[in-house]
């Protein structure tokens, strides 16, 4: 029980968040699990709540970790690396018996959706619920759905919380909400792939939507609404749009249209002709990228999906030296390929249309390179 007040003159003040998050990042980025986790584990000590250490602590240090990555200051490794800290540490706060909540509201399931393997978000809001009373089954990542329904069967959880950050897993995330709905099992959901507005949660039939820890929290303290198991429901009733088979295309016929690409791609961007091997591979591997969110840009029918991404990768690219420019006749390529899906040729269109005015500040304009 933590006895610290305001008035109280015989306990230390915890340290200023900044401060502390500043401490932690420094021992993230020099890969120090032992003073990372020692400076959390002594700023609780000295009076900061578990909760504010799990997301006003290692929350932030962890986005700062993917923004160095985007950046190109951190290597995969190394984000690796920090996000196995961040595992360590939370397991160290996790098991300190002062800190461990009885269980009293009820039981809940968190997990990721199938194909998703960032976990952290979902282990942090497993965390956050525990110590608010929840009895809290966290499967971790990557959970295939007739496994999560299974347990759902089993456990007799009162709700489930899905997460998932990437947006390429939104159709598996759909999938998944549909068949814990089916169960009778309400499903909140989180994370970057449902857009910051929650806009792909509501478009996927979810029962709540929650920014963050705090909110799905909160959300299901006051409690998820159970599912309407008498309605027959299946995936398209929320997707009508789906019936032009458009997305089944893209997504069936992603390696041949890299195929065709590739060769394509030589001719109208000369400098690949000096690519080393592994440069190609790593080519064909963002045009496959292109062609997943394409596709999942077709699964929910927006532009701004598929745009935001082209525009992120022209970052990306940029930050490592790749003349970002080679996307734009990629994306021209595509269009001639697609001919004849009229939504493939509008998501293209706009999404050139969005790297024209990404680039432009720069100085670099669009178009096939000279």
């Amino acid at each position: 029980m933590n006895t610290h007040t305001e008035n109280s003159t015989d306990l230390p003040v915890p340290p200023v968040l900044p401060v502390l998050r500043d401490q932690v990042w420094a021992a993230v980025a020099d890969g120090d699990e032992y003073t990372a986790t020692g400076h959390i584990l002594t700023a609780i000590d000295q009076g900061l709540d578990a909760e504010s250490a799990l997301l006003d602590v290692i929350a932030p240090v962890q986005a700062r970790v993917g923004a160095e990555w985007a950046a190109n200051r951190f290597s995969v490794a190394n984000e690796h690396a920090a996000s196995a800290i961040a595992e360590r540490v939370i397991a160290a706060l996790a098991h300190r018996p002062a800190r461990r909540t009885a269980p009293r509201l009820g039981r809940i399931t968190v997990a990721c959706v199938d194909q998703e393997w960032h976990a952290l978000p979902a282990r942090l809001l497993a965390e956050v619920l525990t110590l608010r009373g929840w009895r809290v089954d966290f499967l971790g990542a990557q959970v295939p759905t007739p496994h999560l329904v299974a347990h759902l069967h089993s456990s007799g959880a009162d709700a489930v919380a899905l997460s998932s950050s990437l947006a390429t897993r939104l159709p598996v995330a759909h999938a998944a909400v549909t068949a814990c709905q089916a169960v009778g099992v309400p499903v909140l959901v989180g994370g970057a792939a449902f857009g910051p507005d929650g806009r792909y949660a509501r478009l996927l039939g979810a029962d709540a939507w929650a920014p963050d820890a705090r909110a799905a929290a909160r959300l299901l303290q006051d409690g998820v609404p159970v599912p309407d198991r008498t309605r027959a429901h299946v995936r398209t009733d929320d997707l009508p749009h789906l019936s032009d088979q458009e997305y089944t295309h893209v997504a069936r016929d992603r390696a041949r249209l890299v195929r065709e690409v590739l060769p394509r791609l030589e001719k109208r961007f000369p400098a690949m002709a000096a690519y080393t091997e592994e440069q190609r591979e790593r080519t064909a591997e963002d045009v496959a990228h292109l062609l997943d969110h394409l596709a999942v840009a077709l699964y929910v029918d927006d532009d701004e999906l598929f745009s935001t991404f082209v525009t992120w990768t022209a970052g990306i690219l940029t930050a490592r030296h790749v003349p970002a420019v080679s996307l734009d006749p990629t994306l021209d390529i595509l269009t001639a390929e697609l001919s004849d899906f009229p939504r493939s040729r509008r998501l293209l269109t706009n999404a050139r249309r969005a790297l024209g005015a990404f680039l432009a500040p720069a100085g670099t304009t669009t178009g096939e390179p000279v």
